[in-house]
């Protein structure tokens, strides 16, 4: 792994993996901060901490053997769950799905069919949410989406705020997208990571139980890199 991620990406994952682990380990102790002390850890240190993992390891996208470290990864998560080891499953679904992500995007030759899921998964996000199976296992099942959802652990409380599996998948899928189609990469995750913080906040401030997170990681990825996929788009479609 060093040498596909380089020195420098695997000391900053060493240490960022640490610090999260410290932080899950002890944050029950911690002083509660209210709703909105609790969106500002999650918007302005939980967000950008966890999806900056995704990040440093965003070179892996390129390596081989992508599909034996997804099935090892899904393998770790579901034994880790069964044994009730929470923070290593927690973390094992972030692997899983970002080592899925960047399997999944090698099967994309152009950036056509990234756009188009750009635009489809937020509509597809907020029925499923807010009117199909999604809203209906958050409020009848939440022992499921607990099951199929990555917790950021709240200070002082055991409590957590989630996203669903496909979230972290879109973020990883997108962020590599950038990264294979020549685009904004940087921009690309701070966009993602903002609209997330956007999401929730808006959310936490309208009182609602939950809102698809889709919308805000798809334009996350497409805000930032308009222009470019315009073009990319006008230059790719056939003559008329």
């Amino acid at each position: 792994m060093m040498t596909v991620l380089g020195r420098w990406r695997v000391g900053a994952l060493a240490a960022l993996s640490a610090a999260l682990v410290a932080y899950y380990l002890v944050h029950r102790s911690l002083p509660a901060l209210g709703v909105w002390g609790d969106t500002g850890v999650i918007c302005a240190g939980l967000f950008p901490a966890v999806f900056a993992l995704v990040w440093l390891v965003l070179p892996l996208a390129r390596a081989r053997g992508l599909l034996s470290l997804v099935i090892a990864l899904v393998v770790l998560a579901v034994l880790s769950s069964l044994a009730s080891v929470d923070l290593l499953a927690n973390f094992a679904k972030l692997a899983t799905m970002t080592a899925f992500a960047f399997y999944f995007v090698g099967f994309f030759e152009g950036i056509g069919g990234i756009v188009l899921i750009a635009l489809l998964i937020p509509w597809i996000d907020a029925y499923s949410v807010w009117r199909g199976p999604t809203g209906n296992i958050v409020k009848h099942h939440p022992e499921v989406f607990s099951t199929f959802s990555f917790a950021f652990a709240l200070p002082g409380e055991n409590d957590a705020a989630r996203l669903g599996l496909p979230d972290l998948l879109f973020f990883a899928f997108f962020l590599a997208a950038a990264s294979r189609f020549g685009l904004r990469v940087a921009w690309t995750w701070i966009g993602m990571v903002v609209a997330l913080g956007v999401g929730i906040t808006i959310a936490i401030w309208q009182s609602a139980g939950g809102i698809p997170a889709l919308p805000s990681i798809a334009g996350g990825f497409l805000l930032p890199n308009a222009d470019l996929l315009i073009r990319r788009l006008r230059t790719a479609a056939p003559p008329a």
